[in-house]
């Protein structure tokens, strides 16, 4: 994944340092199984750095992973462990699942503040759509859009959708957390108001790449 998103001018420099570190027989990170793949994917690298190079590898390890190793973990403690979050996850979610920290922002139709799940302690991003603003734009559809997307998208350019659930007055979505400020705070607040070229051109891809995803799920936006 850090490869496929590596700029062009770098990607050729980034592969080599991918396969040194995990297809070279001198490493101590070397993955046996991708072995048979390390000349191949050399060659591919020289002629052309594509996204693609990799992806044979990636498929063998997933193959290799999903047959005795998984049925380890299986037999182990850890898939234990693993089953009893899933099961704290399956208890129905209430604003009571949730500790509520300090507004972030605000928008149209309520404010997102930060949340910590009590049970796990990770933190969230909770956006909270109130009833009555909902009822009054009439954005009852645009509402249950919103959340049916997030539930589909699977992007790094987009946030996810981790739980849903309504109180007496606000429907709320609780999201990926994204620490360091918004895109405002950064253009006023940091250093010398507004951004050099470079920084505006890797914003602007990251928002191409997420709509680009959300094209492909047949999402207009």
């Amino acid at each position: 994944e850090d490869y496929e998103v590596t700029p062009d001018e770098k990607r050729k420099s980034r592969g080599e340092q991918i396969i040194k570190t995990f297809l070279s027989k001198q490493s101590p990170q070397r993955v046996d199984i991708a072995d048979v793949f390390a000349e191949q994917c050399r060659e591919n690298l020289e002629l052309s750095p594509c996204k693609e190079i990799f992806s044979d590898c990636r498929k063998a390890v997933h193959e290799y992973l999903s047959g005795v190793p998984f049925s380890d973990y299986q037999n182990s403690m850890y898939f234990d462990r693993f089953l009893q979050w899933k099961m704290l996850e399956r208890q129905p979610i209430t604003k009571d699942t949730f500790r509520q920290y300090r507004v972030l922002g605000k928008g149209g139709f309520g404010e997102v503040c930060a949340c910590q799940v009590r049970a796990t302690g990770k933190m969230y991003a909770c956006k909270k759509l109130e009833k009555k603003r909902i009822k009054k734009r009439k954005g009852e559809s645009m509402a249950l859009n919103e959340k049916q997307i997030l539930e589909k998208v699977n992007s790094r350019f987009v946030v996810s959708l981790a739980y849903a659930y309504e109180t007496k007055d606000a429907l709320c979505l609780v999201l990926t957390i994204m620490n360091g400020g918004d895109l405002k705070f950064h253009i006023y607040n940091m250093g010398t108001p507004g951004f050099d070229k470079d920084r505006v051109q890797f914003y602007a891809a990251q928002i191409c790449c997420g709509l680009d995803h959300l094209h492909r799920e047949s999402i207009v936006y």
